[in-house]
C-alpha cells in the first residue's frame, strides 16, 4: 500500500451526543430513530467514540469556539441539514450522505464538475454550488469541518497525492471565502491510496469514484465543548 504524505495531524475521534426518539425523516418520509442533538443541560453523551476528525477533537472544538462556531442547541438534527444540502446540490452531481454510523455527513464533490482534469482550480460553473455548502455550514456553526482530496491511481504517485491536496486546500479555501470560519476546517490529501478506493482503477467509471473531493461535517455539542476545555485545562 502506497503511504501519502499526512499535511496536518493524524485523525482523532468525536464524540456526539444523541437521543433516541421516533421522528419522520425529511428524506424520506420515514418513521425512524431521531438523531437529534441536545444543547446545553440536555441528557449526557452516549457510547463511545464515532469516526475520526483531523487533527483531533479537543483542539478542534476548542479552536472552532474561540473562532465564533456555537455549541449544540436544542431542536439541531442532521435528518434536516442532509436534506437542506440536498436540495441546495440538487443536479449538480454533488452526493450528501450520512456517515460515521449516521451521526455525522459527507458531502462527496466528483472530479468532472468541481475541477478540470489535473487541476486544482474549483470551475467558474461549480462555485455556485459551493456556496450552498458554506451557506449550510454557516447556518449550522456546530460543527467542526474536514476536507479530504483523493485522485485514482492514473498519473505518478507524487502528482496524485500533490494534487490531492491542492483541491483539498483549495475547497477549503473557497468555504472560507464564503465566511465559513477557518477554525472550523482543515483539509488533507490522500492521493492514490487504495485504501480510499471506492471503485476499481481498471475501469474508467471506478476511476471517476476515485477522483473526488469530500466535506465532511462533524457536529459538536456543549457537552462536547465542555469536555474538550476541561481536557485542555
Amino acid at each position: 500500500m502506497k503511504t501519502p504524505r499526512i499535511i496536518v495531524a493524524a485523525l482523532a475521534s468525536v464524540s456526539l451526543l444523541t437521543v433516541s426518539a421516533c421522528v419522520t425523516d425529511p428524506n424520506t418520509g420515514e418513521q425512524k430513530a431521531s438523531r437529534t442533538v441536545i444543547g446545553t443541560g440536555g441528557g449526557a453523551v452516549l457510547g463511545g467514540l464515532l469516526g475520526g476528525v483531523i487533527g483531533g477533537r479537543t483542539g478542534r472544538i476548542i479552536g472552532a469556539v474561540a473562532g465564533g462556531a456555537a455549541g449544540g442547541y436544542a431542536g439541531y438534527r442532521l435528518d434536516q441539514q442532509i436534506k437542506e444540502l440536498r436540495e441546495g446540490t440538487a443536479g449538480s452531481g454533488v452526493d450528501v450522505t450520512e456517515t460515521d454510523n449516521g451521526q455525522a455527513i459527507l458531502v462527496n464533490l466528483p472530479d468532472g464538475v468541481t475541477f478540470a482534469t489535473g487541476s486544482a482550480q474549483i470551475n467558474a460553473t461549480f462555485r455556485q454550488t459551493l456556496d450552498q455548502v458554506a451557506a449550510s455550514l454557516r447556518q449550522y456553526p456546530n460543527s467542526i469541518v474536514d476536507v479530504y482530496g483523493y485522485t485514482d491511481s492514473t498519473g505518478s504517485e507524487a502528482f496524485n497525492q500533490r494534487l490531492s491536496e491542492q483541491r483539498a486546500q483549495a475547497v477549503s479555501s473557497y468555504l472560507t471565502s464564503q465566511g465559513v470560519a477557518s477554525s472550523r476546517i482543515r483539509w488533507q490529501g490522500f492521493g492514490e491510496n487504495p485504501q480510499y478506493f471506492k471503485g476499481d482503477n481498471n475501469t474508467e467509471y471506478g476511476r471517476a469514484l476515485n477522483r473526488r473531493v469530500e466535506i465532511k461535517i462533524v457536529p459538536f455539542t456543549d457537552a462536547d465543548v465542555q469536555a474538550a476545555r476541561q481536557q485542555g485545562q
